[in-house]
């Protein structure tokens, strides 16, 4: 049987993910799309997760593609070539639609894939020391995983265009002014950190935070008057969900509120 390329452990309510393929610093797996995506579905389904933190085991995030299973692709017909392609982006995708709050944990670096994956969670926390790259035009090939994409969210075109043909690192710092980066810590801190700020977002309402996240999902690339409508359909929703009920009751009445119970509530009914 093989061994288990993602890890899964349980913080309270924040379920951690660890890419676990120290040795070729967690580089990418042929089996990592499939185990990731079903890891994020289960956190997803699993009344006792209210967040989830993805890292890397060891001291480096992901080194991103095999190259030596990359350069075994060159001999596949296009199609096959698009089809594999495709586990990267359909994992992208899984993130991305993942409704509850995914936070990449990042220590030492993440390269090619590596950065597309930290850059598609929610929120990135990163070590001061960890740098970033588009390392693609170094063996060449040209960027995947919505690298692009992500990145042209918080840099200028000239910005983007220089990193994807140089390929030079961007330090996390630089990321942080930038705003790609939530947290910056000390090396070794970056995990506890995530785990830290995952805690206080899985103590909110579930069903808002996924429309939330939403929202700031698609904010980047919708007119004013798209964002409108969608604000407008999700705030109708929240409105008449138990959730407001507890949060407005909760405030009126001066206390904390408990959206842990609800979330329960909603799997035992379900």
């Amino acid at each position: 049987m093989l061994d288990k390329t993602v890890l899964i452990s349980q913080q309270g309510a924040v379920r951690i993910l660890t890419n676990s393929n120290p040795s070729a610093r967690n580089a990418i797996t042929p089996t990592l799309y499939a185990e990731l995506s079903a890891a994020l579905a289960d956190a997803q389904n699993d009344p006792e997760v209210g967040a989830i933190v993805f890292t890397g085991a060891g001291d480096f995030f992901c080194s991103g593609g095999d190259l030596n299973l990359l350069a075994k692709r060159r001999e596949l017909p296009a199609s096959e070539r698009r089809e594999k392609l495709e586990g990267l982006h359909n994992l992208i995708r899984a993130i991305r639609d993942c409704g509850k709050p995914v936070i990449a944990a990042v220590e030492g670096g993440a390269a090619g894939a590596g950065l597309s994956m930290a850059l598609a969670c929610d929120m990135l926390v990163s070590s001061r020391d960890a740098f970033y790259t588009v390392a693609y035009i170094k063996v060449g090939l040209t960027p995947d995983g919505g690298a692009t994409a992500f990145l042209a969210e918080f840099v200028s075109r000239q910005v983007l265009t220089e990193m994807c043909l140089t390929g030079d690192r961007m330090p996390a710092e630089r990321l942080h002014a930038l705003g790609a980066v939530n947290r910056l810590t000390d090396k070794g801190a970056a995990l506890a950190e995530a785990i830290a700020l995952a805690a206080k977002v899985a103590e909110g309402p579930q069903r808002a935070s996924a429309r939330i996240k939403t929202l700031c999902r698609q904010a980047h690339r919708a007119t004013l008057e798209e964002q409108l409508d969608a604000e407008a359909m999700y705030m109708v929703e929240s409105q008449a969900d138990a959730e407001a009920a507890e949060g407005i009751g909760a405030f009126l009445g001066k206390r904390k509120a408990d959206f842990v119970t609800l979330r329960h509530k909603k799997q035992d009914a379900s």
